[in-house]
């Protein structure tokens, strides 16, 4: 991939400042960070295995030949042969109380008779790319939150705190992860209504890391983070609309930039409101901004308390749901998408919780974070209102796309509670094809006007 010649752009930048770095603040000492190699994955987590044998070792993960995978990018399940070991039912939900998140049980309560968890051996598959791995172990004696925790100093490429003390530093974590330097990608998105009820939206999306930019520059604009444009394909009433963003690490210092371009005016315009809690584009209201990818922007709206570790059962290689083999109304139905299809397993998590600052403004009054340990993304986020009920529930419906040892999702999933209405996004099943991670792009393609360009319908 030509994120690994681009990275190597930034290394050494960094490199350049790492002695100057140590000098004013490590983040952990030499001696702590060196566990890394011992005790802890190259990633921050426990490579060994829990006291039960339930969580096995970590020894590697998935080596990029783990199973087939086709031409147009679909993946071979390297687990099909697994044999599941139980299910979590609302019957039997109490037995597993201390396993499962908040928000999980509430979903057994509101629906009884059809959410459940089939529960498969765990299977520790996360890995990245070596020169990932490098640039973590930079990170854990260079980096350091500024500005109260809104920004990054001295940071390479992706985790910047692979062991981390506070609550913000374990969401950076998950705002920088690795998803490969740039890739373009056609998903589809559902709202259902209550009753299942359901237009499908499908999107174009185009993702691209600073440091993957063909015209890359480390002068340029040393905030900026990544580049994105999300283009709707169909229904017909939404298409040609098309959503950019400049994303930026410190965005108290300088803010997100977004534009939509209007196909039916054939307008551009600023958007200011895709951020926070305001509308997300194309979601018919049923998430927030900053739900996208479960967690996203400035981390400054909230006080993050790190509670620590604990076992849970999250979704896990999922790759019977991103089958093309499986299709979107086999996905889809009233209240929550098909858990039949859905595989979990038991693995540590970091628990977050995020409370809304002394006058600041969320609809998400609070919010509990429970992230994976081998790879730092969210794999289940509650939401509470300002009355402190138990609004929205999302899973992250997760996969290794181990040909370019890349950690993922299937699904993001996100269920409103009150209203019985939830979102699924990312699904690629009846696509020509899965990620495309060959993608090249320039800062000229993430520009108003090239958003205009893009848009014509």
């Amino acid at each position: 991939m030509k994120v690994i010649k681009n990275l190597g752009r930034q290394t050494f930048a960094v490199l350049a400042l790492s002695s100057l770095a140590m000098a004013v603040s490590a983040a952990v000492s030499v001696e702590e960070a060196a566990t890394l190699q011992t005790t802890l994955t190259p990633m921050g987590a426990e490579r060994a295995g829990n006291a039960e044998g339930t969580i096995p070792e970590w020894t590697g993960g998935l080596p990029t030949d783990a199973a087939s995978v086709s031409e147009n990018g679909f993946f071979s399940d390297p687990f099909a042969d697994d044999q599941k070991l139980f299910t979590v039912t609302a019957d039997n939900v109490e037995q597993y109380a201390d396993q499962i998140s908040p928000g999980q049980l509430a979903m057994f309560a509101r629906y009884p008779e059809t959410y459940r968890m089939h529960v498969y051996p765990s299977r520790r598959s996360n890995t990245v790319p070596d020169e990932v791995f490098a640039a973590v172990a930079r990170n854990a004696v260079n980096t350091v939150t500024v500005e109260g925790g809104n920004g990054l100093e001295n940071f390479d490429t992706a985790y910047p705190f692979p062991i981390p003390k506070t609550g913000v530093e374990a969401v950076w974590n998950h705002i920088t992860r690795y998803r490969g330097g740039s890739f373009s990608r056609t998903i589809a998105q559902a709202t259902p209504q209550a009753n299942g009820s359901n237009t499908m939206v499908v999107f174009k999306d185009e993702f691209t890391f600073a440091t993957a930019l063909t015209d890359y520059n480390a002068q340029t604009n040393p905030n900026l983070m990544f580049y994105f444009t999300q283009r709707v394909l169909s229904p017909s009433r939404l298409a040609g609309d098309v959503l950019l963003v400049h994303e930026f690490i410190n965005q108290v210092k300088e803010p997100r930039l977004a534009w939509i371009y209007n196909a039916g005016q054939r307008r551009v315009r600023r958007a200011p409101q895709v951020a926070y809690d305001g509308p997300a584009f194309g979601s018919d209201g049923t998430r927030t901004s900053d739900n996208y990818d479960f967690y996203n922007g400035a981390p400054d709206r909230y006080n993050w308390k790190l509670i620590g570790k604990r076992e849970m059962l999250i979704p896990y290689n999922n790759y019977k749901i991103a089958s093309p083999d499986i299709k979107y109304d086999q996905i889809i139905q009233a209240g929550h998408i098909n858990q039949d299809l859905v595989r979990y397993e038991k693995h540590r998590v970091w628990e977050v919780e995020a409370t809304l600052r002394e006058g600041q403004r969320h609809v998400y009054a609070k919010r509990h974070f429970f992230i994976n340990e081998d790879n730092w993304q969210v794999a289940a986020l509650d939401h509470y209102d300002g009355r402190g009920g138990l609004w929205r529930v999302a899973e992250a419906i997760a996969l290794q796309r181990y040909d370019e040892k890349i950690p993922s999702y299937a699904v993001e999933t996100l269920y409103d509670l009150q209203n019985g209405r939830y979102v699924a996004l990312g699904m690629t099943n009846e696509e020509r094809e899965n990620y495309d991670t060959n993608f090249e792009a320039s800062s000229a393609d993430y520009t108003p006007n090239a958003l205009r360009a893009s848009g014509i319908r």
